[in-house]
């Protein structure tokens, strides 16, 4: 069964507060939910294997993947790609956003659950122990990569917190915006040896729903990622 986040107390060290740099939609989804398991990702890496040109010479879209699960490494490092603070004392982070405001929240659908990624402690908040992939590839009219890979980040925007300051291009910002999240997460996957493919073509309304999301929170990207399926070029 579905857990649907009501109450939590995070205590997050180093001195940060829990609604530093969060936005106000985000702050109060953390204050109102439960989270039955919070994980603690390890430190992500700063350095690579390989350089930002061959990552990008080797990007491609990939939609057959192994049923291999990534490791704790693996996932904390792609949700540090996507969202990771890079500067503490002005919490900026690896995407540029508009006014620094940063809208977008991520998600990651696994075999063990639904899980939010918190920037702040870079950590988890685990929201539901069910595996909803088949259910989110429904959502996203049937795609396969979607049910078949080990992980799914889905990125849902708030607008309002970029409205607030830029009105009506707050939406043109923001969808910008989770472009360049988009593409460091495909380009870190690559750093990792994985593969990852790009979905934008499903419901709204019923990913929204698979995840539970909070009424302010809109879905606009879906991108699997796990191991290239062995002869899959």
């Amino acid at each position: 069964m579905k857990v649907r986040p009501r109450l939590l107390v995070v205590v997050i060290g180093a001195g940060l507060s829990i609604s530093a740099g969060l936005g106000c939609s985000q702050s109060a989804r953390v204050h109102n939910a439960v989270a039955s398991t919070e994980v603690r990702l390890p430190r992500p890496k700063v350095t690579g294997p390989i350089s930002v040109e061959e990552a990008l010479t080797r990007r491609r879209s990939v939609r057959e993947f192994s049923p291999k699960d990534l490791t704790i490494e693996q996932v904390g490092q792609l949700a540090w790609a996507a969202q990771g603070i890079t500067d503490i004392e002005r919490g900026a982070r690896t995407a540029p956003s508009a006014g620094a405001l940063y809208p977008l929240e991520v998600y990651l659908v696994k075999r063990d659950g639904v899980f939010h990624y918190v920037p702040q402690g870079h950590k988890l908040l685990q929201l539901s122990g069910e595996d909803l992939r088949v259910s989110l590839s429904q959502a996203a009219l049937g795609q396969s990569p979607v049910r078949a890979a080990p992980l799914n980040i889905v990125i849902a925007a708030v607008y309002q917190r970029t409205k607030v300051k830029y009105g009506p291009r707050a939406e043109r910002y923001v969808h910008i915006e989770v472009g360049h999240v988009g593409q460091n997460l495909h380009l870190q996957a690559v750093a990792l040896g994985l593969a990852s493919v790009s979905i934008g073509a499903f419901e709204d309304a019923a990913v929204a729903k698979v995840l539970d999301l909070p009424s302010e929170q809109s879905p606009l990207y879906i991108i699997p990622v796990g191991y290239r399926e062995k002869g899959v070029e």
